[in-house]
């Protein structure tokens, strides 16, 4: 049990102390000018049952000086809690409309569900990936920031699955995460409670070398860090042709890829071949839950338990003396 004032409860047991002394020597006072009278003391429970309901005040007031300092219990809460990244695609691929009115639009709306449906213990930033990946919200518990910047999100240029995992990752540790040009995986510290959801139709444009890190390469930093990558598919197997700086090029749902690195990660692959399954993503992903302790306030208690005694004292002086104090 912690207290927020311990000075009072120190003031208030001081004061209990003193009405406690002050009953002991009147007492005995008592006791002294009866014998001095030649009366014959009661018997040996007498001179406790009479000071009954002063000893019971006195009890009263110590515990309310144990209430006035503020006492709490530290309990165990079990929450959703946490950090998600909505790692959104805006690759010129996520303009195509074989999910209705494009990819980038309903996956901006399960984005916008999804977020809405978070609790208020989970921070939740927003990353915007074309090659590079480019960050556009860090964590935060202010929702309503994380909505705006998936509106504002527009199509354009190519995708680097590899470095989406890996801004997402910054997001989260709040410093640079990259992967060494021959292949070697950071230590990033361990992150249990974060979580990526990526929003791709998974066509990676980054190609095998240079400075885009392989998508492979970025889950292996995301599993080290006991992050997990749940991945949306957007769009269709079957696919559609779609304008690109005045070419059209084919595209279609890669969800190999995607699958590839939600395993690799522990995560969860969900395909969403139109608007109405991205609808239903927000529910299908599981936040870990974590335990924390959070202060329960006792003073209330303790404040019911004073009255009690003070009341019970207040009776037994009546009864035993006809006078109130």
């Amino acid at each position: 049990m912690s207290l927020a004032d311990p000075v009072l409860l120190a003031v208030g047991l001081l004061v209990a102390a003193g009405l406690a002394w002050a009953a002991i020597a009147a007492a005995r006072r008592r006791a002294a000018a009866l014998a001095a009278a030649g009366v014959a003391p009661g018997g040996p429970g007498r001179g406790l049952a009479r000071l009954g309901g002063v000893w019971f005040t006195i009890a009263g007031v110590a515990v309310l000086a144990i209430a006035v300092a503020g006492p709490a219990a530290s309990v165990p809460v079990t929450h959703a809690s946490g950090t998600v990244i909505l790692a959104m695609d805006v690759s010129g691929s996520m303009a195509a409309a074989d999910v209705a009115p494009s990819r980038l639009a309903a996956a901006k709306r399960a984005a916008l569900s999804f977020i809405n449906a978070q609790p208020d213990s989970v921070d939740i930033g927003v990353i915007a990936f074309q090659q590079g990946g480019l960050e556009a919200a860090l964590p935060t518990a202010d929702h309503a920031t994380a909505a705006g910047a998936v509106r504002r999100l527009t199509a354009g240029g190519g995708t680097s699955l590899g470095d989406a995992i890996l801004a997402s990752l910054s997001a989260i540790t709040r410093k640079t995460v990259t992967v060494g040009r021959d292949g070697s995986t950071p230590s990033i510290g361990y992150w249990p409670s974060a979580t990526i959801v990526l929003f791709s139709d998974g066509q990676d444009e980054a190609g095998g070398g240079g400075a885009d890190a392989s998508a492979d390469a970025a889950a292996a930093v995301a599993e080290k860090a006991g992050v997990h990558v749940d991945t949306v598919g957007v769009g269709t197997t079957t696919g559609t042709t779609v304008d690109v700086d005045g070419y059209h090029l084919f595209t279609a749902l890669d969800a190999a890829t995607l699958k590839s690195i939600s395993q690799a990660t522990g995560g969860t692959y969900h395909p969403a071949s139109d608007a109405s399954e991205l609808n239903g993503i927000a529910s299908s992903i599981n936040l870990r839950l974590t335990v924390t302790n959070q202060p329960l306030p006792l003073a209330g208690a303790f404040i019911a338990l004073a009255l009690v005694l003070l009341a019970a004292g207040a009776v037994l002086t009546v009864t035993r003396s006809g006078r109130v104090v």
